[in-house]
């Protein structure tokens, strides 16, 4: 069931579907009376759809502003259904979504692709099954781009962390809710880029980890308190 839950301060979070062949990416919302920020699009138009009417039934209001954490399809592709927002992320992964943009994405396209690289069939499955509707999908690069760090109108700041699982992923900090928002930061890189001996990236999380920041959002793990984020590091 699509629904947002209250984590703390003014961050709502909703998460993904826990089903592994989904690639289901949570999302989150900061709600704010001078304009709300939705972390994430949704896989597809149709769970964008969910998200928003799971916003209403949570009487939070709509999002002004629309942040990728990075260009992966599970985090962008629901950017389409978002009326009236302003798109904020890395400059790099702009540069891919172009690309991405391009491509002449439909059920054809996908197979052709996985008989091409077969490593691509997790993926690509999981796109087919995301979308309802290949004519109503617009990959969206982002319209306003940082390098490494920017601050939007209501105090949340968006910072550039990298990583091996994107060369763009950042991470949004809401410091006044004690709150950080990671997306895929630290996993490892996608299945058909990965090799045995990648695994999560610990020491990235452990240079975020800030004694003033209480929550840790993964986009698909569960929230970690500070402490339980630090005992994962440790263990």
């Amino acid at each position: 069931m699509v629904e947002f839950h209250h984590l703390a301060g003014r961050v709502w979070v909703c998460p993904g579907d826990s089903d592994p062949e989904l690639v289901q990416a949570g999302v989150a919302v900061i709600a704010d009376e001078r304009g709300s920020i939705l972390v994430d699009a949704g896989q597809s138009p149709s769970h964008a759809r969910e998200l928003q009417a799971a916003l209403r039934t949570a009487g939070l209001p709509p999002p002004r502003w629309l942040v990728y954490t990075h260009h992966h399809w599970d985090h962008v592709w629901g950017a389409c259904a978002w009326p009236d927002v302003e798109i904020v992320g890395h400059a790099s992964g702009a540069d891919l979504l172009r690309a991405e943009a391009a491509r002449p994405w439909s059920v054809r396209h996908l197979r052709e692709e996985v008989l091409r690289n077969r490593r691509l069939g997790p993926s690509f499955r999981a796109r087919a099954l995301a979308v309802d509707s290949w004519a109503e999908l617009t990959v969206l690069p982002p319209t306003r781009v940082f390098t490494d760090e920017v601050e939007l109108p209501t105090g949340v700041r968006v910072r550039h962390v990298g990583g091996r699982h994107a060369p763009d992923s950042a991470v949004v900090l809401v410091p006044d809710s004690g709150v950080m928002l990671l997306g895929d930061s630290w996993y490892p890189p996608p299945i058909h880029l990965r090799t045995a001996d990648d695994g999560p990236d610990l020491a990235l999380v452990g240079r975020l980890l800030h004694d003033e920041i209480e929550w840790y959002v993964s986009s698909h793990s569960p929230p970690l308190t500070l402490t339980e984020a630090r005992a994962a590091i440790a263990g």
